[in-house]
């Protein structure tokens, strides 16, 4: 494996897409040394000085997305010159968009194919999960239409034949996940012989999964002269073997340790004496007004908290393994709309779960090992914006917590709290408990002074 990062290039020096036709894939067996422009800071770089093309920069304008990440900025230059790349970033540094847009910009402008073929698409993303899949394709699906290029989604828990309609129709770009795509590619209706560019998103948690096997039958069936991308937070667990066997001459990108976090994240260990103590906690941090996410190691409980927070007038939805696709969709839906603030989850929702401005992440149930942890955590304080992350410690827990925390290299003091405590309600904001009284109180004190002016007599 050979791992490449250029920074000596000359300034004035520029990239050039490899050619199309038959050359093209010889010369990516055998790649040629880009000289790229010396890395400018981010906040002095663009899309555009980047080489994104003006359709892709114009979808991104039109989205509000003006100034790339650090991700975006190393990885944009080689990504879009046709090569191999290994993409290491924390959770919510903009990996998806770091590989939506060669991938669109490539397939539609250089490796345009001429007319969509049924089942035969050109581009090929693959992620662990059904939430996953859908918000990659949220975000890839304006880009590729700059060019004309249709998107669809591959995954299982519901009916297949929305997806093999899609495909017969004809699609450019299918963004799956592993176990229904090889289900549909047995029964013949799509074929990857035509595919130009693979993405491995998430690949360390389709290994956790045990998606490995299915992804490298899968990945076989691309054609071995393919760019591809992958993508992932950590690279063990058996991703360096798919590193190994299907990139050539890869070029490394490591923007942050795979154990890092955010900087504009705030961690808290709130410890409780019992489990009434963590109950009474548990409602407090649930009542503020803003998002918040609230992890539980079970389906069992997480459903059941979410339907005892909403009995307590906190509107809350679940998701978990154990709903339907329709029922994960509604959910989602409703906390990213606002109607329901606060999402009660397990370590599904850890990975593929990006909805903006959630203020607080709580593990209510601390993780069994670090890497959860970490993607747990990176719910909140994405794409630059500041958030916390509060774990409930049970005097059984502590030992295991600490373990835990130090192999995330996370380090924070434990304090002793109650649902009042000082550090509770700062997290709580106008939604706690005792404010929402005073404020009511205030309220009503209000409408009594409005009666007496207008002469209306209260009780």
């Amino acid at each position: 494996m050979i791992l490449v990062r250029r920074t000596d290039a000359p300034t004035g020096a520029f990239a050039t897409l490899p050619p199309t036709g038959p050359n093209r894939r010889r010369m990516r067996r055998n790649p040629v040394r880009c000289a790229l422009p010396r890395k400018a800071p981010v906040t002095d770089t663009t899309f555009s000085t980047l080489g994104v093309p003006a359709p892709i920069v114009a979808a991104l304008t039109a989205d509000g997305k003006t100034t790339p990440f650090p991700i975006q900025v190393d990885t944009l230059p080689d990504t879009l010159a046709g090569r191999d790349v290994l993409g290491r970033g924390k959770t919510g540094s903009g990996k998806t968009l770091a590989f939506s847009i060669p991938m669109a910009a490539r397939l539609g402008g250089s490796l345009a194919g001429g007319k969509r073929r049924p089942g035969r698409p050109l581009g090929l993303v693959l992620a662990p999960t059904r939430e996953l899949a859908t918000q990659i394709d949220a975000v890839l699906a304006p880009l590729a239409a700059a060019y004309g290029m249709k998107t669809t989604t591959i995954f299982g828990g519901i009916n297949q034949k929305r997806q093999v309609d899609a495909l017969r129709a004809g699609v450019d770009i299918v963004v799956a996940c592993p176990g229904r795509l090889e289900d549909l590619m047995k029964q013949g209706f799509v074929t990857l012989d035509a595919v130009e560019i693979t993405v491995l998103d998430e690949a360390d948690h389709m290994a956790d999964l045990g998606f490995l096997p299915v992804v490298t039958r899968i990945m076989d069936k691309t054609p071995q002269g393919g760019q591809r991308l992958l993508f992932s937070a950590t690279l063990d667990n058996g991703v360096d073997k798919l590193v190994k066997r299907f990139l050539q001459n890869e070029v490394l990108h490591s923007v942050d340790e795979a154990t890092s976090h955010v900087a504009a994240m705030t961690h808290h260990v709130f410890e409780v004496e019992d489990v009434d103590a963590k109950n009474d906690l548990v409602k407090a941090l649930a009542s503020g007004t803003g998002r918040r996410i609230l992890f539980m190691r079970t389906k069992h409980h997480a459903k059941k908290l979410a339907k005892k927070l909403t009995d307590q007038g906190i509107p809350a939805v679940d998701l978990h393994g154990n709903l339907s696709q329709p029922q994960r969709d509604r959910n989602l839906a409703a906390f990213s709309d606002g109607s329901a603030r606060v999402l009660v989850a397990t370590d599904v929702a850890a990975r593929g779960v990006h909805v903006d401005n959630v203020e607080l992440v709580i593990h209510v149930d601390p993780p069994m090992e670090h890497k959860a942890y970490l993607h747990r955590s990176g719910r909140t304080a994405r794409a630059g914006s500041e958030g916390d992350v509060v774990t409930i410690c049970l005097p059984a827990q502590k030992q295991d917590l600490k373990t835990l925390l130090r192999k995330a290299a996370i380090t924070v003091t434990p304090e002793r709290v109650t649902a009042n405590s000082p550090s509770v309600t700062s997290l709580v904001g106008d939604g706690c408990p005792e404010r929402l009284a005073r404020h009511r109180g205030e309220e009503r004190h209000r409408e009594r002074d409005d009666g007496v002016h207008r002469g209306i007599r209260h009780p």
